[in-house]
């Protein structure tokens, strides 16, 4: 079997879609995101065993957020591809963790300026790496505790990027209603 060749950034294909989040056509990168277009994303939230969270510091090399804190794992989902598609390539492509499935979907996020027009879904896995990770997407990562990433986010928010302070603070209120990470 012959690999998939990611394209160059600029060339990449998006699913564009409507307000139910139904593809309405595909257009490049650039231009989705010159336009505002909706389109898709997915996020990953990884956990340890010591019940820390697996943070992505991102490369200066990329387009959006360079140098910003983020999940574990995020993306865009490609055009032709659905959300658990895209995670499965996502996870191999950034931290070189090649799974079998999709890890489990945990909520949705309608698309909205703080995520820059993407409807995300957002997954969880538990795991302790090893990670590989993708040096022209990913500068560094650390693993903290949820109340840790709380205090940072709190006291730096500029270090985090806009779409993971949404899905944090969603995330602290599921804490709050007892649900877990």
């Amino acid at each position: 079997m012959i690999p998939k060749v990611k394209p160059r950034v600029a060339d990449e294909l998006f699913d564009v879609v409507d307000e139910q989040d139904r593809v309405i056509r595909q257009a490049p990168r650039g231009e989705v995101h010159a336009h505002g277009w909706l389109h898709r994303a997915v996020h990953v939230l990884i956990r340890n065993q010591k019940g820390e969270v697996f943070l992505q510091k991102r490369s200066m090399l990329k387009d959006k957020s360079p140098g910003l804190w983020d999940s574990s794992c995020s993306g865009h989902v490609d055009a032709g591809e659905d959300y658990d598609q895209a995670v499965v390539r996502e996870l191999g492509e950034e931290l070189g963790l090649h799974v079998a499935a999709a890890p489990s979907r945990w909520f949705r996020i309608e698309a909205c300026e703080e995520t820059g027009q993407e409807f995300v879904w957002v997954y969880q896995l538990n795991g302790d790496g090893p990670f590989v990770l993708q040096p022209e997407e990913i500068d560094r990562g650390e693993w903290l505790a949820p109340a840790e990433i709380d205090r940072l986010v709190a006291e730096r928010p500029e270090e985090y990027c806009p779409a993971f302070k949404l899905i944090w603070r969603l995330v602290q209120q599921r804490r709050v209603a007892g649900e877990s990470l």
